[in-house]
């Protein structure tokens, strides 16, 4: 997946494991949110940032929203591709667009779209994305950026 500004979106990679698996050696489709969770986690770390220092700051990242669709079975052992790429940076928010991709044969198994806000660890109030962190994503992500609906 190549962004609209021809920047490659990050990429985070990982293997299926038994535990991802339900009876049948498929990945449990619960599974592929915890594969882009992570994702979204190792981008914000590759941008020089880290949950654990965000939220002793008093700031969390939490899901709104999610649109998922699933396309072919991940199975045991795989070695996957996700995706987190920044497509909408607003005020106290960030929409990141998804893929899970397995990497032996580039087949998209998994997208998505969520919906993250920014909020105040201690009352989990919507608060505004600290500008380091948005100029960060802001060049490094090639997300347009809106006001709108905040």
């Amino acid at each position: 997946m190549r962004a609209q500004n021809g920047v490659q979106p990050f990429a985070h990679h990982c293997r299926v494991y038994y535990e991802d698996t339900d009876a049948g050696g498929i990945v449990y489709y619960v599974n592929y949110l915890k594969f882009m969770e992570r994702a979204r986690t190792e981008r914000l770390r590759d941008l020089g940032f880290s949950q654990s220092t965000l939220a002793s700051e008093g700031l969390l990242f939490v899901v709104h929203s999610t649109e998922v669709r699933y396309h072919a079975p991940a199975k045991l052992d795989d070695e996957l591709s996700v995706t987190a790429q920044v497509i909408e940076l607003n005020r106290a928010s960030l929409k990141f667009r998804q893929q899970v991709r397995r990497v032996a044969d580039d087949v998209l198994l998994c997208e998505g779209q969520f919906l993250v806000a920014c909020v105040r660890a201690d009352n989990l109030k919507p608060r505004a994305i600290p500008e380091a962190l948005r100029t960060a994503f802001a060049e490094q992500g090639g997300a347009g950026t809106s006001t709108a609906g905040e």
